[in-house]
């Protein structure tokens, strides 16, 4: 990964489709496009083309030349109570694509509970999160990695993300990490 202050220049490969910053629009990046990486963190990457932010998925890397990010390191025979510091863990690979501090540093979840789920061994994972803005076009972007990501894990079954903006989210909800890493 890139150091956060460094911007690198790259040539789009190939045609990718990208997420607008803040609106969360779907766009098409053509082969050719320069484009300039401002955050390289998580599992996505915040690029600039044409003046305009954009969010290229991970597994798109390689329309960038880049490699796609690696994943967490998941035991194979994963107990129950192993569970939930994995899933934060994995929440800590969630970048929100303006800020370089993950959503969970951010204080951006405000619940992480689970329900087990009839005759199986596994669990549905129940999240309330907020966003640093409630007019955020980026938070269902956020909220699907966050679902995509989780469901993944083993003995996760099922997965509800609620996006909640009660209480509303201020500075203080950041973890002294994401402080320090914003110079607050």
């Amino acid at each position: 990964m890139m150091n956060r202050r460094h911007r690198e220049d790259v040539l789009v490969r190939r045609t990718v489709t990208v997420e607008t910053v803040p609106s969360g629009q779907p766009i098409e990046l053509e082969a050719g496009q320069l484009a300039q990486i401002t955050q390289a963190l998580g599992s996505s990457f915040t690029l600039v083309v044409d003046g305009q932010l954009v969010r290229l998925k991970g597994q798109d890397a390689d329309a960038i030349g880049k490699t796609p990010p690696e994943a967490i390191a998941v035991p194979e025979d994963l107990h129950l109570d192993d569970l939930e510091p994995l899933i934060w863990e994995t929440l800590r690979t969630c970048y929100d694509p303006e800020i370089p501090v993950n959503i969970a540093d951010l204080g951006l979840i405000y619940r992480l509970d689970f329900e087990p789920l009839a005759e199986t061994d596994k669990v549905r994972v129940l999240i309330d999160m907020t966003l640093t803005a409630p007019g955020c076009g980026m938070g269902e972007a956020i909220a699907n990695e966050v679902c995509d990501k989780v469901l993944a894990l083993p003995r996760v079954g099922e997965i509800t993300v609620n996006m909640v903006f009660n209480p509303p989210w201020d500075r203080s909800m950041m973890s002294e990490a994401a402080q320090l890493a914003l110079g607050l």
